[in-house]
Parts: C-alpha cells; structure tokens; sequence
C-alpha cells in the first residue's frame, strides 16, 4: 500500500532539447552534414521558381505558369510581359508615333498647297505625294505593335510594316533613278531620255513593292503568325507576344527591303555631285544612310532582346528611320518653301545651276 501512495517523481523544469539540428523555415530545404547523424543538417535557401514547407528535404518546381515568391513558400501566378499602352514604355512609342505622324500629314499639307511651285516640281511631285503617304502609314503601322497581340494583329504587324516600307524605298530609289537619268540625258539624242517617262518611276515602284507583297502573302498562306504564352523564355514572366511562324519569311522580308534600301544609297551616292537645287541625290545618300545604319544596328539589338523589349526595339527602328527619310528629304525642301519663299523660282534654280556648271 504505501507503494501505491508513494510520492510522484519530479519532472524537469525544461523539456530536454535533442542535440540533432532545429527543423529548417519555409522556403529552406533539409541537406545532409557529412559526417553527422542523420537528424544533423543544413537549411540551405530554395533555388528561384521553388518552394518547400518547414519539413521539406528538397524544394520543389512550381507549375510552368507560376513562379515561386521572395520566401520561396508558395508558388504564385507570374505576370504578363506584354507592351501595353498603360506603362511609360508603350507610351512614349504611342506619342512619339502619333506626332511624327501628324508633322508627316502637314508636310503633305504643304506639298499640296505649293504642289504648283517649282521645288515641288523639281522633285517628281507624284513621287514625293506617294512617299508621304508611305511614310504616313509607316508610322501609323507602329501602333499594331503595342498592345495585347490579337490573331489579326499579329498577321498585320510585319507583313503590313514590310509591305509599306517597301513602297517607301521604292519610290526613293525611283526619285533617285529619275534625277540621274534627267542629267544624263540632257542631250536630246540621247536614248536615256526615253526613260523620262511618267510610266517610269511607278513602273519601278509597283514592281519593287509587288516582290515584298509576294513575299508576305506566301508568308501568310504558309505560316503565318499568331500570338503565344511563352512560358520557356523567361522564368519569372509569361511572355505575350506573336510568334512569327516561319522565321525564313520574316528575315526574306527584312532582307528585301535592306536590297532596296542599299541599291538606293549606291545610286544617290554616286550621284551626290549633281547639281543640289535640281535633285535630291545628296539628301537621298542621308536619308538612305541614317535608314540602313538603323537597320543594320536593329538586328543584333532585336535578337539580343526578349519580351516587350524586342517589340519596343522594332518600333524604335520604324521611328527612327521613317523620321529619317522625313527629314533628311523633306525638311529642307519645307525650309525654301515656307521661310525662303524667295529661292523657289525657276530663276533663281537656273542660276544656282550655272554657277555650278
């Protein structure tokens, strides 16, 4: 009996602590110590796009469109990468876009109103009509490019761009194909003067251009873009952007139009010695200079870019060299008309010609 009743023996104060490691933090996976026992290890960080609990030995991946958060304990959705018109980026491209668009359309306006005079006149007028309408559109065709990509959208995108800067350049190299065929037939046995047609440079414009259309139309009927989740590309953003289809025809494209663009700097170039108030050729090697040095410096910076980046990379290439061929081709012409109204006469043209001659 007095066994029954004896006294309770005493816990201890604390409660006995193991000599084996605490259990790791969320976000922290378990990693054996060599050369401890079993229940001795490292918390060591989940790597990015992983989670674990405070129990896990190995992180685990989260889902294709998730990405882990900054305690690496859950996965969370990732975000949309898409240039859109509501970030500073997509913006500024809209409004720079919409006023090189408006100067463009008011030196139409221009052109138009002085058509009559004889700097107009000088330049093949039906082609400088035709190049502002061009480089119109060229800057209005950037705006497909911003914004969510649609299955229409995307089909516009290149093909359009292409198939208008193709228009452009082609009626460059007809104005500088004419002005060096004027000079060269002054004479008027000449056979070059057949050449002075009004059939002339369209014939060089529509054929030029009807190559890229044919270009884009194979290009659309065989593999045309569409828009795509990118999950691969990057790890902590979806990419939403439109996939080109075959990339052989996006490159054909470009490379047709660098063709173009070069064969128009080769000919104004060696033309540049012509008499400057009777021709463009001077401002033309400019103009085709600042387009293929844009160019040419667009496609590493293009492949080198994902995302929205690669989208804003294109747009700035359109920009700047559309805002190229306007100013180094237009501006001065726009400067005699409006603040030299004096020099646009045929008077004082001839005379500038003999003094070079």
């Amino acid at each position: 009996m007095e066994r029954l009743f004896a006294a309770p023996v005493p816990l201890p104060a604390t409660v006995p602590r193991s000599v084996c490691s605490e259990s790791c933090p969320s976000g922290y996976r378990q990693a054996a110590m060599e050369g401890k026992p079993a229940c001795c290890f490292d918390c060591i960080l989940c790597s990015q796009g992983e989670i674990a609990d405070n129990e896990s030995v190995r992180c685990l991946p989260c889902p294709e469109d998730q990405w882990s958060n900054e305690k690496h304990d859950r996965c969370v959705p990732k975000g949309i990468d898409v240039l859109s018109y509501e970030e500073a980026l997509g913006l500024i491209l809209t409004i720079t876009a919409a006023f090189l668009t408006a100067l463009t359309a008011s030196v139409l306006c221009v052109f138009i109103k002085y058509r009559d005079t004889t700097i107009v006149k000088a330049n093949n007028r039906g082609l400088s009509f035709a190049l502002l309408l061009s480089l119109i559109f060229c800057f209005l065709c950037t705006f497909v490019f911003v914004g969510s990509p649609r299955k229409f959208t995307c089909m516009l995108r290149q093909t359009v761009f292409g198939i208008v800067f193709s228009i452009s350049v082609s009626s460059v190299l007809a104005k500088t194909i004419v002005v060096v065929t004027a000079f060269k037939a002054t004479n008027p046995n000449s056979r070059a003067r057949k050449w002075l047609g009004s059939k002339t440079p369209w014939s060089i414009v529509v054929s030029c251009s009807l190559a890229q259309v044919l270009i884009c139309v194979i290009w659309l009927l065989t593999s045309p873009p569409f828009p795509e989740l990118n999950t691969k590309s990057s790890k902590e953003k979806i990419i939403f952007a439109c996939n080109e289809g075959d990339t052989i025809f996006f490159y054909c494209m470009l490379g047709y139009m660098g063709l173009l663009a070069t064969v128009s700097f080769v000919v104004a170039f060696l033309s540049r010695n012509l008499p400057g108030r009777f021709n463009e050729a001077k401002l033309i090697t400019f103009s085709m200079l600042v387009f293929v040095s844009v160019w040419i410096s667009f496609i590493p910076a293009y492949l080198s870019t994902r995302g929205k980046y690669m989208v804003a990379v294109e747009v700035f290439a359109i920009l700047c060299s559309s805002a190229g061929l306007l100013g180094c081709i237009f501006f001065p012409k726009c400067y005699i008309i409006l603040l030299k109204p004096t020099n646009n006469n045929k008077l004082y043209l001839v005379g500038k010609l003999r003094s070079i001659k």
